[in-house]
């Protein structure tokens, strides 16, 4: 590996202290990690084995801030010969979560009973040697609830906190007890300063394995189906001293309604992504090339004003079809996204590790243009002489005039052109002054955002 990339060591001192809440399938976990961080943000579904992934979010209760870890559930007798394709890799990926946590939630279901496999994941749990609290959930019935605590008392954990995530009930008190168990908070450094990431693109072009190969280590599962990787998952990791995290998330179809309640929210969760993203890396396969819904998204993250990298993965196949010229690819790939011709380009093998260097180099280059900020002056002189040299164009004989422009804010940068008549300036105009600000300073990556207003009466009209 040509980089040098590390997963966040001592992760647990930088971020807040962590819970995972596990259980066999179908208890209603996701439900209950909605409820405690108060968002609909794990996928909720009546079918067992709907949660594949770890889902991290943090959650504040107390004026204690906490992660949240949603998790597959545990199912120690799992067969994946017998069509369990998923069974070892969840149980994994819940095993690690909660190795890692400070305090683990149990969840059993208060409905059903007590479920031989209750008893087998208690004995998981127990290896873990963390502190570990019992939750009843389903508990909406005062039948279920006062059955519960006798029932599920001879897990040996004590007595169950019996709630209902889905109307919330005995939640509150639930959270009371998480505050009192969490560890001390460690005085770890801010996340200031921390750039996320979101991993976007069709279904099985390779996301998880890039998002694996960068952190080196399997955060989330990597799988040849498509579709594997329904939640946005956060992850951390360092690169030459800045902090970043990366959002996976799930491959988005080009019309997801119509594979069942899943890939929709999957879908909906992959635009939130890129909502709350600083920079999106749209991952498609080189094998294949940019199709339109590739086209799509890349529209979406510049509606959403977010930097652009796009990525070419599994460039080790398409290498062996044949000598290709990464200046001529990368020439054909703008002319199918001409409105994003400034987001630079890569192509990278994640299971080789073949020129993923490339790609953090490029990451904080954009991070940069992001924050790109321009001297008045120099930006005034520069618009001054562009809009003299190629004045605008009339419009029902009406001159347009800019006066002058500055720059107010930055990620992304906004440029602000003080003129006599906004309605005056023509789209291909719009174009000529962005085109001119793009050739004077280096935005890769980055769109911009310009903004005309006529200028006030009390303002100099030098």
């Amino acid at each position: 590996m040509d980089t040098e990339f590390s997963a966040e060591s001592g992760l647990g001192m930088l971020r807040p202290a962590t819970v995972a809440i596990v259980g066999r399938p179908n208890v209603g976990k996701s439900a209950l990690f909605n409820r405690l961080i108060g968002r609909r943000l794990a996928i909720v579904e009546d079918t067992p084995g709907v949660t594949r992934d770890r889902l991290y979010a943090v959650c504040e209760w107390q004026r204690r801030t906490f992660s949240v870890v949603d998790t597959a559930g545990i199912d120690p007798a799992a067969d994946v010969a017998h069509g369990e394709q998923f069974a070892e890799a969840t149980r994994r990926q819940a095993e690690a979560a909660a190795q890692e946590a400070d305090l683990l939630i149990f969840v059993v279901d208060a409905q059903e009973g007590l479920h031989p496999l209750d008893l087998e994941v208690a004995q998981i749990l127990r290896k873990t040697r963390r502190p570990i609290v019992l939750v009843a959930n389903k508990g909406e019935s005062q039948t279920a609830a006062s059955s519960a605590y006798g029932e599920f008392s001879r897990i040996g954990f004590g007595e169950p906190f019996i709630v209902s995530a889905i109307h919330g009930e005995g939640t509150g008190d639930l959270l009371d007890r998480i505050v009192e168990l969490l560890p001390p908070e460690g005085a770890g450094p801010p996340t200031d300063g921390e750039l996320s990431l979101a991993i976007i693109g069709r279904p099985n072009v390779g996301k998880s394995s890039i998002l694996n190969a960068l952190i080196g280590e399997e955060r989330v599962i990597v799988s040849d189906v498509p579709g594997t990787t329904r939640d946005a998952i956060d992850s951390v990791f360092t690169w030459h001293d800045g902090r970043y995290r990366l959002i996976d998330t799930a491959g988005v179809r080009k019309k997801p309604e119509a594979h069942g309640a899943i890939e929709y929210y999957a879908a909906l969760r992959s635009l939130n992504a890129i909502a709350r993203c600083d920079i999106a890396l749209l991952v498609f396969d080189s094998m294949v090339g940019l199709t339109q819904q590739d086209r799509r998204l890349a529209g979406i993250v510049l509606e959403e004003r977010k930097g652009l990298i796009i990525v070419g993965n599994k460039w080790d196949l398409a290498r062996e079809q044949g000598e290709y010229n990464q200046g001529e690819l990368i020439n054909v790939i703008h002319e199918q996204v001409p409105f994003a011709r400034f987001a630079p380009v890569t192509f990278l093998s994640a299971k080789t590790h073949r020129r993923l260097g490339s790609l953090m180099p490029m990451v904080a280059h954009v991070a940069e243009n992001l924050d790109r900020r321009i001297p008045t002056a120099q930006l005034n002189a520069i618009v001054r002489d562009a809009t003299l040299a190629h004045p605008a164009p009339a419009a029902g004989g009406k001159l347009f005039k800019i006066y002058y422009c500055s720059q107010p804010a930055t990620h992304p940068p906004l440029f602000i052109f003080h003129c006599n008549d906004p309605e005056l300036v023509q789209s291909s105009y719009k174009r000529f002054l962005e085109n001119i600000l793009r050739e004077h300073f280096d935005f890769e990556g980055v769109p911009l955002t310009l903004e005309f207003r006529p200028r006030r009466d009390n303002e100099d009209r030098s």
